[in-house]
């Protein structure tokens, strides 16, 4: 696919940074103001030393919402869970799931984000910290969405890792060298003095969460009106 010429950046709000005891009402009101998605971190308490949403969370999501879900796998057998959230996460919605993957847990990446299109999702690649982006080059042509961890993946609240921007920057670059259409979405201390950084080094999709859509001093409306207003 050719470049896009411009790009509209997406609000993809942190369902792991909701109020787990009125997730339904705190989704509505998302849905309600705007989201582009909603972010799901899958963690199975071994990639990452943390547990938290799973199966049947993202069935309901994809059955009462036509927000596309945006999958983040934290995992570490994704042959094993990437088509099961597949099959979870289409639901009602016209646009199909996206389904992110760290390629280093995968002895063949590549068979893995085939498998993910056959399906039907959009098959993405997720960016650790610690990872050059140059040596997942050639995923970039069979990847929709490539996400960059800018903390260290796991938990919220964490300080952004800083040279994440320049990780950005190259996947910016190497879509226009490329001549490719992958959005690029940024996930980790989405704050509100970072989200300029970020869109500025190429970002297309913000994971919201605690250090700006959800941030404790304002409603959700308020937040969520500046986010955009910043955008």
């Amino acid at each position: 696919m050719s470049a896009a010429t411009s790009r509209r950046v997406k609000i993809s709000p942190s369902l792991m940074c909701a109020d787990l005891l009125a997730l339904g009402a705190d989704v509505d009101e998302l849905v309600g103001l705007g989201a582009d998605y909603l972010h799901l971190d899958i963690m199975d308490g071994h990639y990452v030393p943390n547990l938290t949403l799973g199966t049947d969370l993202v069935r309901r999501l994809a059955a009462r919402y036509t927000t596309p879900l945006d999958i983040h796998l934290m995992v570490d057998d994704p042959d094993r869970w990437a088509p099961v959230f597949a099959e979870c996460g289409g639901g009602g919605s016209p646009l199909p799931p996206v389904i992110s993957i760290h390629p280093e847990t995968t002895w063949h990446p590549a068979r893995t984000l085939a498998a993910l299109a056959q399906s039907g999702a959009v098959p993405a690649i997720a960016i650790d910290p610690a990872q050059q982006p140059a040596a997942f080059e050639y995923l970039l042509e069979i990847t929709g969405l490539v996400l960059v961890m800018t903390v260290n993946p796991g938990y919220a609240g964490q300080t952004l890792v800083p040279w994440t921007l320049r990780t950005v920057e190259w996947l910016a670059a190497a879509r226009e060298r490329l001549g490719l259409d992958y959005e690029i979405e940024v996930d980790g201390n989405v704050s509100w003095d970072n989200v300029p950084r970020m869109v500025g080094a190429g970002a297309d999709v913000l994971v919201a969460g605690t250090s700006s859509l959800f941030d404790p001093s304002m409603s959700r409306a308020e937040a969520f009106a500046k986010l955009r207003a910043m955008l």
